[in-house]
């Protein structure tokens, strides 16, 4: 979703991004962009960082052995960047992720690959509990730039209807604005 601006005053908008639980229609495909080029680096750092020690995310002499011919991207890499390719357009104004569901590794992303994302609204409902909010579902697929589906996963987050999300409520020079 291109950011959009908000009027906040009689000559001032702000940038808004992202979308109210009344933005939301099922059956509404999002393609989210940019999309992302994976670097050998990115695989390697995020392999380390979250110490996964299988061989195949960083020794190219193992991997080279092993059915792919190469190192593999680690599939939480590749799922960290789909989910965050998403946020802007699904997520940005979300009060919480509620649930993760259905994640399908399909196909084998390398370092060098170009990927993209996109969310399909499967459903959403008001909030029983949170009348001020309301609960939306998406599937979000990770796409290869050749258009193969390396991943699908299905997602709930909880969503403020209009008026209700905090950046609706923080000002510039708010005392206090800092400690929310």
């Amino acid at each position: 979703m291109a950011a959009a601006s908000t009027p906040i005053g009689p000559s001032r908008r702000r940038e808004s991004r992202g979308r109210y639980y009344e933005d939301f229609n099922v059956g509404d495909v999002y393609e989210h962009r940019p999309g992302r080029t994976i670097s050998e680096a990115d695989n390697t750092w995020f392999t380390l960082l979250t110490m996964n020690t299988h061989p195949l995310h960083f020794d190219a002499a193992y991997a080279a052995k092993t059915e792919f011919g190469r190192p593999v991207v680690n599939s939480c890499l590749t799922l960290s960047m789909v989910v965050g390719m998403s946020v802007s357009d699904v997520s940005q104004k979300a009060v919480a992720n509620l649930g993760w569901d259905r994640i399908e590794l399909a196909a084998p992303v390398f370092p060098g690959d170009t990927i993209y994302a996109e969310s399909e609204v499967l459903a959403k409902r008001e909030s029983a509990s949170r009348p001020t909010q309301g609960i939306v579902t998406v599937r979000t697929r990770g796409l290869k730039a050749d258009g193969t589906v390396f991943m699908t996963f299905e997602r709930v987050i909880l969503v403020p209807k209009r008026g209700n999300a905090v950046e609706d409520e923080v000002r510039v020079g708010d005392p206090g604005a800092g400690e929310r």
